[in-house]
């Protein structure tokens, strides 16, 4: 693979709440337009966090003037911010988004997540549809969580599934003062009627001990209609990030394969699976080579080869591995690089965007890829 271009999709503004700008989307509408959104606030975690929206006309060469189609959303009466915002385009003009919101009123100034105890503030679950490419939306609508999930946190777009169904990744998280011991999972919600009801459950990775963690679930749909997830590993008694680990799915995401480690370490992207069934990975290496790279695969139970691959941006300051879980998770805060997030595109290329900067200035970036 290849870079063919490049360049900021939006730059921050130190010392304001534009300065952190982190979980960068696109999304290729039927239109022939590209959707771009990300977070914003002051810092990687605050209160004033909220989405912005950007679009481009000509394949990501040039970006709209970011725009914000969201007020802070009250949830059962409580003030909260939106984290992340993906959307899926279930009929050209028609998408469905799909949000984060993090309650910012039962824990007042608190970070998100709780170093000592593992937890997390509450989260929920939104959608909110648009019937005009994403221009204008509806008011937002809560996906009801089992107790069991406890914060939930969105890990990738809504699925649209070989079988008309819609899938929902989602990672479970300890109440926010909870000291027992961590025992994380993430699973998939299917829907049958375009998000407005949901099935119960079901496991896509999980370790019964609680040792090893399955974070930041990425998940793409082949051609012939498998499903494949690739996911962040961690193991909470060695405090160390492992391979990525895969499973695929042949019956939409209801079970799924043993998991199987790929070769790369660290943090996979949202995959894009372009028609042919190749599937282009893109990565983040954060203690290694402290860059984000892609490679290429034949498809997506096949080999991501070394020679395929392509470094998309270097960092020059390392990051640490030590610590325990908690004060991992706490440093995520200040981490300046990360996020990629992989679109295919008509003409066979792969957008990928991402955040990198300094502490005080996170800006989103992109990459087109040709394969």
């Amino acid at each position: 693979m290849k870079i063919k271009a490049a360049g900021v999709l939006s730059h921050s503004q130190p010392a304001t709440p534009r300065a952190s700008l982190t979980f960068p989307t696109v999304t290729a509408l039927a239109d022939g337009s590209l959707l771009a959104t990300w977070r914003t606030g002051s810092t990687k975690d605050s209160a004033d966090e909220t989405i912005e929206f950007s679009r481009s006309t000509d394949g990501g060469e040039t970006w709209s003037r970011a725009w914000k189609p969201f007020d802070s959303p009250i949830i059962e009466g409580l003030h909260g911010t939106l984290k992340i915002c993906y959307r899926t385009e279930l009929t050209p003009g028609h998408l469905l988004a799909t949000a984060m919101w993090v309650d910012r009123t039962t824990y007042p100034d608190q970070p998100l997540f709780n170093e000592e105890t593992e937890g997390c503030l509450p989260m929920s679950i939104l959608l909110s549809d648009s019937h005009d490419s994403g221009e204008s939306w509806s008011p937002w609508r809560l996906v009801p969580m089992p107790a069991e999930i406890g914060p939930a946190s969105l890990t990738n777009p809504l699925l649209t599934l070989a079988d008309g169904s819609l899938a929902l990744s989602i990672e479970t998280n300890k109440q926010y003062d909870d000291n027992a011991p961590w025992k994380q999972k993430v699973v998939f919600f299917h829907s049958d009627d375009q998000g407005r009801t949901w099935r119960e459950p079901a496991v896509v990775g999980e370790d019964p001990t609680g040792r090893i963690f399955n974070w930041d679930l990425r998940c793409g749909v082949a051609p012939d209609g498998r499903v494949v997830s690739f996911a962040w590993t961690y193991d909470s008694v060695a405090a160390t990030y492992l391979d990525i680990h895969r499973r695929i799915s042949s019956d939409y995401g209801r079970t799924w394969s043993a998991a199987e480690a790929i070769g790369i370490a660290d943090q996979a992207a949202r995959p894009a699976i372009l028609p042919d069934g190749r599937v282009v990975l893109a990565y983040v290496d954060r203690f290694g080579s402290r860059s984000i790279r892609a490679r290429l695969a034949s498809r997506i139970d096949g080999s991501f080869e070394p020679e395929s691959e392509v470094v998309i941006y270097t960092h020059d300051k390392a990051a640490t591995e030590d610590g325990n879980t908690g004060e991992l998770l706490a440093e995520m805060s200040i981490w300046t690089f990360g996020l990629p997030y992989a679109e295919a595109l008509p003409d066979g290329d792969v957008m990928v965007v991402y955040y990198a900067g300094t502490e005080e200035a996170l800006d989103i970036r992109w990459a087109r890829l040709a394969s």
